[in-house]
């Protein structure tokens, strides 16, 4: 079995080929590795391997994770947020990846597009979306700085580049209508990052590739 530097190699040669691909510079791409149900020892090992950007999506682990790791690691949340829990998920995030909802607003968010329109997922509809886009923009302590979307779950990585075309075509008619940057846009995981990187993603969001099959996981 491949070890958690080895694995954080591969995706990080995966992420430069496909910029390159692209024409894109490798340096405009963020690997958040994905650490939900991972235990502290293994996050260790991918910042032994000089890794320092990581991704939860349950705060209460997140709790009780983040104080065992060293303390220059950053952390984006990337799950779900209930409203109960903001108040102790904002001093361990720098930023929010799933915002669909004017109620989740924090200070840096990428709002949540879905994509497909599947009745499964959170997000906004892109029309939702560019009707309350003004009142998001209007809140003063809030920074939007970009989108974020999980495309339907497919066997082929490639059944996900029409999804991450049209997240990019979103921000870019969102920030021609509206005059404003979105400079980010996270979008990618295990299964298809590099498609990924190549449609834009300037955040891709990767977790079994790295850190192996997740164990099952305990209720909040």
């Amino acid at each position: 079995m491949a070890s958690i530097i080895e694995n954080l190699e591969r995706v990080c040669e995966q992420i430069t080929r496909a910029a390159a691909k692209a024409g894109r510079a490798v340096n405009e791409i963020e690997l958040v590795a994905i650490t939900k149900t991972h235990p502290a020892e293994k996050v260790r090992e991918a910042v032994e391997a000089g890794h320092t950007l990581f991704g939860e999506s349950r705060v209460q682990e997140a709790r009780a994770k983040i104080p065992e790791l060293p303390s220059n690691l950053r952390w984006h949340f990337v799950g779900h947020l209930q409203k109960n829990k903001i108040r102790h998920a904002l001093p361990l995030f720098e930023l929010f990846h799933g915002v669909d909802s004017l109620a989740l607003a924090h200070p840096r968010v990428l709002l949540e597009v879905n994509v497909a329109g599947e009745g499964s997922k959170f997000g906004f509809k892109g029309e939702t979306l560019r009707a309350e886009i003004g009142s998001l923009l209007a809140l003063r302590r809030l920074s939007i700085e970009g989108l974020m979307c999980i495309p339907p779950l497919a066997e082929d990585a490639e059944a996900s580049r029409k999804f991450f075309g049209q997240l990019r075509e979103l921000r870019n008619s969102l920030e021609k209508e509206f005059d404003l940057k979105l400079p980010h846009l996270s979008m990618g995981m295990t299964q298809d990052y590099w498609i990924a990187v190549e449609e834009g993603a300037t955040l891709v969001r990767v977790g079994t590739a790295i850190f192996g099959e997740r164990p099952k996981r305990q209720k909040d």
